[in-house]
């Protein structure tokens, strides 16, 4: 068999197909060090829980779309979440909030739906929907570090800026990288199952059905999840795993100008749309 020689030229690139996309230059928020997307948002998260007006939240949340719009790469589904689940969210809080309200606080602003005895009045209403939009901001300004950072390099980023012991950092990444695993293993069993025939009398579709199956999962699940915890702590072991107080980095996560300037940035505006709405004073 003959062939055209290949060159170093034209010899195809080996691709990873394990890596994480790198993502474009124009999405900036997945750039930046995980660090810096959590302290950005936390002292505004942490003030608007004290807020009770509307301006307040609705401005988070504006400059929260504006970022992610803006500078993360957004799937259908998570711009289906933005657009629709939490409009959806809002609305749904903001009814279940106003009727717990005390009627008596509120009795003095006019009735909105009236339903035998049962009264809501506009007053309930505007504090169901300023809890709501409170909650909504604090979510929208997660969802700016948790759509742009995975877990691996938030957990670098911990090791390298922190000093969170490597120890630490790690095995907690490998315990939270159980779940997924636990998932796929749930599917081997229950396809193995489907294909032996295995449920007997409880092969219906019913919630006791279900959960008898459930039962039968347990065993093998287990069984799974010892065998694999077995070849972590194995492969951990044969790199030396905890065998020195500090460890080298394959793949670092430093923190960079640009980090200290979004930093500063984000920080100003938090700063400026509390200057202007000051919402302590809102009753």
């Amino acid at each position: 068999m003959t062939g055209m020689p290949v060159s170093v030229a034209t010899a195809p690139t080996p691709v990873d197909p394990f890596a994480t996309p790198v993502a474009a230059p124009s999405h900036f928020l997945h750039h930046l060090n995980p660090l810096t997307k959590i302290a950005a948002v936390v002292p505004a998260m942490v003030l608007l829980a004290f807020t009770r007006d509307l301006d307040t939240p609705l401005a988070f949340i504006a400059l929260s779309y504006l970022l992610l719009l803006t500078g993360a790469r957004l799937s259908r589904g998570v711009v289906a979440l933005l657009f629709l689940a939490v409009p959806a969210g809002v609305a749904l809080l903001t009814f279940g909030f106003s009727i717990w309200i005390d009627d008596t606080l509120v009795s003095d602003t006019p009735a909105v739906l009236r339903i035998g005895d049962w009264v809501l009045y506009e007053g309930a209403l505007a504090i169901g929907l300023a809890t709501a939009l409170r909650l909504c901001a604090i979510l929208a300004l997660a969802l700016i570090g948790g759509l742009t950072t995975n877990g691996p390099d938030l957990v670098r980023a911990a090791v390298q800026q922190l000093h969170v012991p490597y120890r630490v950092g790690y095995t907690a990444l490998a315990a939270y990288r159980f779940v997924p695993r636990f998932g796929y293993e749930l599917s081997v069993i229950r396809a193995a199952h489907r294909v032996r025939g295995a449920g007997g009398r409880w092969g219906g579709r019913g919630p006791i059905a279900r959960l008898m199956r459930g039962w039968g999962y347990i065993v093998p699940l287990l069984a799974s999840g010892i065998r694999h915890a077995e070849r972590v702590a194995l492969s951990m072991d044969a790199r030396a795993f905890g065998a020195h107080p500090t460890r080298t980095e394959r793949h670092l996560v430093p923190w960079r100008a640009r980090d200290t300037v979004f930093l500063v940035a984000l920080l100003a505006a938090s700063a400026a749309l509390f200057t202007l709405t000051w919402p302590w004073l809102a009753v």
